[in-house]
């Protein structure tokens, strides 16, 4: 298929054939050689000088065919890397003009998939088998989300001085603050990370992890014995576990005092939650129990102020009415909701129940009947209890609390009987239950 450049299918799947195809070529050829050179400018008289640094291809090798992406945007480099010129040592150069563009400090570098992919492999943590996986698990827990934040424009001057001696000033506009594809860690990640670090210094040094995963290959290629290795492990991880325990009866890991609350005088502070960052009034001390509100999107635990989380706990908010019903939103043991008609919608992550509008609930209503009334496959008038149910793993049937599966020999489980169902359910009862024997 090499020879072929280009493919049958969709635009993404050309273009995956395409990256395939030149890749492959690439590796094939020969190495590029890159000429690296920097010239020095210095003035007459002045102290002052100036350089100018650039790559000159001496040989194109597999650059001729594929060349590799670069992930780290930098919107305040210039635009485009110009070849240098051929200049000799003691030439005389005139200066046509002479620019000075205003720069800022540049923001925290942020890894991309890719780039954090690459960064394990400089420091040897990880296989190729388990990079994606790792990446997955800590976007899933909520340490990092993927940014997709569009970028600013930020004003800029450039100071031009010309031949004739005359100084020109123009103001531009450049791009910042992208976030697009970036991994951005989030309150629970640096929190988690803060204590991890400073509990678990040892195990969470790269070289102790790269020497981990180096016996890890020495266990594989059955060079070294995997209990011992273990036991040498859990010698030096379990006491550090002990100590940390200890610890956390005496600290709030990630907790931030803002105040008072005017009303009641109970004490207002923020923390990680169980469901993310949370606004605590009250204690486990306090006479009543403490209320619970979940900061925004937008917010964070490192400077959120009081005013700002004092507004979150007006709720339950009436947000309007639909079909005559009133619609409520609030926050509950398992995360915000709405409440309509005495049946409650969980709201998604990217909407907050301080701000949902009635619009919006009205589409989660409406998803969440569509959801219900695709859930329930038959009924019984004769025997209400008994359902025929859509679940996460297939069609089953629901009696009383108990699940029972469906033969795979049913091709419709929507033509069953009631007696079909009964005697479905007489099979399993009387089917030896599994037990499950677990090892010392």
């Amino acid at each position: 298929y090499i020879d072929k450049e280009t493919v049958e299918g969709t635009s993404q799947e050309k273009r995956l054939y395409r990256l395939i195809r030149l890749r492959t070529m690439a590796s094939q050829m020969a190495d590029a050689e890159l000429e690296k050179t920097t010239i020095d400018i210095s003035p007459s008289g002045r102290q002052e000088h100036f350089t100018s640094s650039g790559e000159v291809i001496k040989f194109d090798g597999f650059l001729k065919v594929y060349l590799e992406g670069n992930d780290d945007d930098d919107s305040q480099s210039p635009e485009g890397d110009d070849m240098l010129p051929q200049v000799n040592p003691g030439e005389q150069l005139t200066a046509e003009n002479i620019s000075a563009t205003e720069r800022f400090t540049l923001a925290p570098p942020r890894y991309t998939e890719s780039s954090l992919v690459k960064k394990m492999e400089e420091l040897g943590i990880g296989r190729p088998s388990t990079y994606a996986p790792t990446i997955s698990t800590i976007q899933h827990r909520e340490y990092i989300v993927k940014g997709e934040k569009a970028g600013e424009k930020r004003p800029f001057k450039v100071l031009t001085l010309k031949a004739d001696g005359k100084l020109s000033s123009a103001t531009k506009t450049e791009s910042v603050g992208a976030e697009k594809g970036k991994l951005i860690p989030t309150d629970t990640g640096i929190i988690v990370n803060e204590f991890l670090t400073a509990n678990f210094p040892d195990i969470l040094d790269y070289d102790f992890t790269a020497d981990m995963e180096q016996k890890f290959d020495r266990i594989a290629e059955g060079e070294s014995d995997w209990n011992k290795e273990i036991a040498r492990f859990y010698g030096l991880f379990h006491p550090e576990v002990e100590k940390a325990n200890e610890m956390r009866t005496e600290h709030k890991v990630g907790e931030r005092q803002l105040g008072t609350d005017p009303v009641t005088g109970e004490p207002v502070s923020v923390k990680i939650g169980r469901f993310g960052p949370v606004v605590q009034i009250g204690s486990a001390d306090s006479k009543e129990k403490p209320r619970f509100a979940s900061l925004r999107k937008d917010q964070s635990v490192f400077d959120i102020t009081l005013e700002e989380a004092l507004k979150l706990f007006d709720l339950p908010r009436t947000v309007g009415e639909i079909e005559g019903k009133t619609v409520v939103a609030a926050i509950g043991r398992f995360g915000p909701y709405i409440r309509h008609d005495g049946k409650f919608v969980s709201i998604p992550k990217d909407l907050s129940p301080t701000s949902i509008t009635l619009e919006e609930a009205a589409e989660l209503i409406r998803t969440k009947r569509e959801a219900d009334s695709n859930k329930v496959v038959k009924t019984f008038a004769e025997e209400p209890e008994i359902q025929i149910l859509n679940g996460r793993y297939g069609v089953y049937i629901a009696y009383n609390k108990t699940n029972y599966k469906i033969p795979k020999s049913v091709t419709d489980p929507a033509a069953l009987t009631l007696d079909e169902v009964k005697a479905i359910m007489a099979d399993q009862e009387k089917a030896p239950k599994r037990t499950v024997r677990r090892k010392k």
